[in-house]
């Protein structure tokens, strides 16, 4: 349902919701926020209900100009290295996205350890293989020990923020499930019911055959990728010079631009296949498209590694594919979060900005004009991408870099800019998001502590690997296997106990929430005995 607004200069209206241009017209933009930013989630089901049946277009806060000036100028205008105005963030954007660009900060400042010790590393004894188990073994701790200060740190910011102790709100339907209508035994609401079993049928027969093709798909691509390599190096093995050298690195990155192209393609099926899946809880449908752009993600990404490194046993090929993986997929992120959708963006505003000028001249843009803008920004689709993509620059620091170490370096590197091309595209690139509370990263937290799981097991074999460990058993393999397999098992259960000391929560929070549970308790004795004390006064017992 849309408006046709004044046409400025004959040349085409202007279009804008009909919600938000009466809003725009009657009310002031900071009402506007304050209203948008404070509907409820039952009331935001609603909403989007009628978004899905195409009733209403679009709903969306708007921005606040002097807020968000301000908000610009104290992060990322000023290029200083201090920490992030987490409190402004916040109060503009949400607990939610304040916690990702805290990680996003968090992240990038636990690098710098592994980038000090892998710089000597890479200058002074790259050549030497053998001492990058000692490189492994910190990577192990390292990745650990950075999670679990993480828990803690994501506890106290969310402590400050009240939202630690917040329960979780009973969950009403997606706006895209559809059903037969029936009675909810919960609620007692007639409400859309669709069977589990067919929903299972689907996932079953059609979404995981479907996953199965895909990665079928990129171990293909990967295939190609390792012959274009053994072209590259024939024909520099016939003519080595300036050309055929560069040659050599043009396969790693042509696959990189690859990779990324099907992640982005991967991406939007899955969220189409999730969706046809028919979840009924918001949760269950995150749950399900997070596993499946994970799993795909993860071969997509690292299975070319995987295979050069235990099945090529080929280190130098390691190192060189890991180098150029990384920082082409570094530059292309770059480009398409931020950069190009800002190019984009700023093309339509011109376009609407010289309409509007040859009739207002220098005088403000009306509202309704920033509605207009406004309506065709970008969406911001929540953290998803965001911490996907430092899920895989974890990746790959923690699973190879004692092969490569300079890739924290490289990642801290990357995260410098990021924060600020993220903080640049939410500012100027997307419409404002609304609120979200939370208390913690989620289900991202898993993912990470999978992936050093995982690490462990892939550090340990390259241990075994190294020729200085080979060398203890000359002649038996099977003995060096079990050997690995052991010290793996080892330092996970090392891991294990070490998340296990480490408490999630500090004990002073601790302290602090107990205090306020048993302040609670108190109260509501109090509030009881009073209002008995009153009913006797009022009705008093028969003598």
């Amino acid at each position: 349902m849309q408006n046709n607004l004044s046409d400025y200069d004959n040349g085409g209206p202007l279009f804008a919701p009909l919600v938000v241009l009466e809003l725009a017209q009657n009310t002031e933009a900071e009402t506007i926020t304050w209203l948008l930013n404070r509907i409820t989630d039952k009331q935001q089901n609603g909403v989007r209900r009628l978004q899905s049946k195409g009733i209403l277009v679009q709903y969306f806060p708007l921005h606040d100009k002097e807020e968000l000036k301000r908000l610009s100028f104290s992060w990322y205008r000023n290029i200083k290295l201090s920490a992030q105005p987490l409190d402004n963030i916040r109060h503009y954007f949400g607990e939610g996205l304040a916690l990702y660009f805290r990680f996003l900060e968090f992240f990038t400042f636990a690098l710098v350890p592994m980038a000090l010790i892998g710089i000597p590393y890479y200058l002074f004894a790259w050549e030497d293989y053998d001492r990058y188990v000692l490189f492994a073994v910190f990577n192990l701790m390292w990745s650990t020990v950075f999670l679990e200060l993480w828990k803690r740190h994501s506890a106290q910011l969310a402590y400050g923020w009240g939202t630690l102790s917040r329960k979780k709100a009973f969950e009403e339907p997606r706006p895209g499930f559809h059903g037969v209508l029936g009675l909810n035994p919960v609620t007692g609401r007639e409400e859309p019911v669709y069977p589990s079993t067919k929903r299972q049928l689907r996932i079953y027969l059609v979404s995981v055959p479907f996953v199965l093709l895909c990665l079928y798909l990129s171990l293909y691509v990967m295939m190609i990728y390792f012959d274009m390599e053994s072209w590259a190096l024939s024909i520099y093995y016939e003519d080595p010079n300036f050309w055929t050298g560069v040659l050599l690195f043009i396969p790693s990155i042509i696959y990189a631009v690859v990779i990324e192209f099907m992640n982005l393609l991967y991406r939007y099926a899955a969220e189409i296949l999730t969706n046809w899946e028919n979840h009924r809880l918001e949760s269950s449908f995150q749950n399900h498209l997070v596993l499946k752009v994970l799993v795909f993600n993860f071969v997509n990404c690292f299975a070319s590694l995987f295979y050069i490194a235990f099945v090529m046993q080929d280190m130098m090929l390691l190192r060189h594919s890991l180098a150029t993986l990384l920082i082409t997929s570094q530059i292309l992120n770059q480009v398409m979060e931020a950069f190009l959708p800002y190019w984009l963006q700023r093309r339509r505003n011109k376009k609407v900005h010289k309409k509007v000028r040859r009739i207002l001249g220098d005088k403000e843009l009306p509202l309704v004009v920033q509605v207009q803008l406004e309506s065709d920004m970008n969406t911001y689709l929540g953290t998803f991408d965001d911490y996907l993509e430092q899920f895989l620059l974890f990746g790959y620091v923690s699973l190879f870099s004692c092969v490569y170490p300079l890739a924290a370096l490289l990642v801290i590197l990357n995260n410098m800019t990021e924060v600020y091309s993220d903080a640049f595209k939410m500012c100027h690139v997307y419409k404002r998001p609304f609120s979200e509370p939370a208390s913690d990263i989620g289900v991202w937290q898993l993912a990470f502590e999978t992936m050093s799981a995982i690490a462990v097991v892939t550090n340990c074999a390259l241990i075994g690997l190294s020729p200085q460990v080979k060398a203890y058993f000359p002649e038996a393999d099977t003995q060096l296997i079990l050997t690995v397999v052991a010290i793996e098992h080892v330092l996970l259960a090392f891991k294990f106990i070490l998340a296990f000391i480490i408490p999630d929560v500090p004990k002073h929070i601790q302290i602090k929430l107990a205090k306020l549970e048993f302040e609670s308790l108190e109260a509501l004795k109090k509030k009881v005995s009073t209002f008995y004390a009153c009913t006797n006064s009022v009705y008093p017992a028969n003598g």
